[in-house]
């Protein structure tokens, strides 16, 4: 599939009314207390169990493996980063109630959220008591727009990714284009971009059916989104959701491709859909992470490979770069670090190639990337790009 780099947008969410802080315990001289001479600490808050747990596992395997690289190395300044999570099963109470623990007890940084309807229900939080909302695993527009110091995103936005799928669609002459979305933040950004992708061609959904978060139901939207006769059907919903609704549709005779956003969980997919997944695609904002394509690539097989057990995926990949990305800034703030100081090193990296992926940020773009590229999954349980 053909490679397409695109520019993202920036910002974050607004403050929602109702979700109170505790009062983050501070170290010597007003110091978080995830910050010493010898340790930073990152609270993650991710799904660890339940329909999206590949998601948050991976993604956490993926930044624990740069990060012990880096602690067997004396870490950034001496100081050793320590990456604690939280289970939140993908729900949003569960994790206001860990972002709210996180900020009570001094991480640094909140790193690595997973999700949309947790990343913007946690958001407001961390802006709120000025800690570093860094890489979450979403693309979402409402964590981008408008702009907020706070947030530092490494990925491209979903509006990137849908804008990419239906110029691929659209190019090959596919015309009649459903969508499959998950009824919360997360499905109605995604729902939102290909309509927006397809409002400056002049079209509209062929139809659109939604399942709910942490379900599997999907025989009412499958009915309805096959009543608008598509040739594709875009996607936007976790893994095994979307799988279900991939084998209820060839099930039903649909012969047409289904196209994925990045956040399914590339690997999990596959899992899941074994040879059903042909003809299926995905969106990727990260580099090719299952061969040496790029020197990027390269390092993660390599600390992929040394770690027993380990297997190369895309949600690990990114997990990886979140955390090296992070620690560039780290460096770049020096010894004598604080919240501030760190967002002011980001914005410092401009023009950063990381081995075949650039990062820049700035000022007032706290979006680092502006990679998207299709990829297709094979029914022998491969990704060909």
């Amino acid at each position: 599939m053909r490679r397409r780099r695109l520019l993202t947008a920036t910002g974050s969410a607004a403050l929602l009314p109702g979700l109170a802080l505790l009062p983050a315990r501070a170290g010597a001289q007003g110091a978080p207390a995830g910050l010493s001479d010898t340790t930073l600490v990152l609270g993650q808050s991710a799904p660890f169990s339940g329909a999206a747990e590949q998601l948050g596992l991976q993604f956490h395997l993926g930044a624990q493996l740069f990060f012990e690289q880096l602690n067997a190395k004396g870490g950034v300044h001496g100081r050793r980063i320590e990456l604690k999570r939280l289970d939140d099963g993908y729900e949003p109470d569960r994790c206001v109630a860990n972002t709210r623990q996180f900020i009570g007890e001094g991480v640094f940084a909140l790193f690595g959220y997973i999700g949309t309807p947790t990343s913007v229900v946690a958001l407001p939080l961390a802006t709120e008591a000025k800690v570093p909302f860094f890489a979450p695993f979403s693309g979402a527009e409402a964590l981008r727009t408008p702009f907020n110091r706070y947030a530092i995103h490494v990925r491209a936005s979903y509006f990137d990714e849908t804008a990419a799928i239906v110029r691929q669609l659209t190019q090959v002459g596919i015309k009649r284009i459903s969508v499959f979305y998950q009824n919360d933040a997360y499905g109605k950004t995604g729902l939102e971009g290909v309509m927006r992708a397809l409002k400056a061609l002049n079209m509209e959904p062929a139809s659109t059916g939604t399942v709910e978060r942490n379900t599997v139901d999907v025989a009412e939207s499958l009915k309805s989104i096959l009543a608008g006769r598509p040739e594709a059907i875009v996607q936007i919903s976790a893994y095994k959701s979307c799988a279900a609704f991939i084998r209820a549709a060839r099930k039903a005779g649909f012969a047409g491709n289904l196209y994925n956003v990045s956040f399914v969980g590339t690997q999990a997919l596959l899992d899941e859909l074994g040879k059903d997944a042909r003809g299926v695609a995905v969106s990727q904002v990260m580099p090719f992470p299952y061969s040496p394509a790029t020197s990027l690539s390269g390092e993660y097989l390599a600390a992929v490979r040394a770690k027993q057990g380990r297997a190369p995926n895309y949600s690990g990949i990114e997990g990886y770069v979140a955390a090296k990305v992070f620690t560039e800034a780290l460096n770049r703030a020096g010894r004598g670090l604080s919240r501030e100081g760190f967002i002011n090193a980001i914005e410092g990296i401009r023009g950063l190639d990381l081995g075949g992926f650039p990062v820049d940020f700035g000022p007032n773009k706290h979006t680092g990337s502006r990679f998207v590229e299709l990829t297709l999954l094979t029914e022998d349980g491969r990704v060909r790009r």
